[in-house]
């Protein structure tokens, strides 16, 4: 069986806060703009989601500041049988852009999470999670994250605009089973 108590150790790391009402996981996905960026354009906004409750997830720096949710028991209960936990996610799971557009992500949830570019999906930071997980391997950007990397609720990462036309694999290096793709086509 395994025990919770390593997994509580990660409640120590800096890169987990507090919770927020600030939106419900069932909220509808936001593939619209949100902001104006460069000339005028549009700026699709990719939104970081979970649901902490503040009694169980009162260890976490910061506390929970949500009204209900998910426990950390029930968190952890999905997280082994599921291989996730729903409430945490990117929405949408995919953006579809084209060359040119910007996009960013908005933490709406209460935990601090990363929107990492990776070459490939990996595991995360947060060992125990990435033991429920079965991921034996970190992905390496992950390994490199500095402070502006960790996105507090409330926060966005700055707007970007995709590198190259092709795919681009994005995931959070702390809830590993946050994942999306964007897209970006040709003009």
């Amino acid at each position: 069986m395994f025990s919770l108590k390593p997994l509580r150790a990660f409640a120590l790391l800096p890169v987990i806060a507090a919770c927020s009402d600030a939106v419900s996981p069932s909220s509808p996905d936001l593939t619209a703009a949100s902001a104006l960026g460069a000339g005028g354009r549009a700026v699709a906004n990719v939104r970081m989601m979970d649901a902490c409750d503040p009694a169980t997830f009162a260890g976490v720096p910061g506390g929970c500041q949500r009204h209900g949710g998910v426990t950390f028991d029930q968190f952890i209960s999905q997280v082994s049988r599921l291989g996730r936990a729903p409430a945490w996610q990117f929405a949408p799971g995919d953006l579809y852009l084209h060359e040119g557009d910007e996009y960013m992500a908005t933490n709406v949830g209460g935990e601090v999470h990363t929107f990492t570019e990776v070459e490939e999906f990996g595991g995360g930071i947060v060992q125990p999670l990435n033991d429920l997980l079965g991921l034996t391997t970190v992905a390496p950007e992950c390994q490199t994250l500095g402070q502006s990397d960790f996105v507090a609720p409330g926060q966005s990462t700055p707007a970007d605009e995709p590198e190259e036309i092709g795919d681009e694999h994005y995931q959070c290096c702390i809830h590993p089973w946050m994942r999306m793709t964007v897209h970006v086509r040709e003009r």
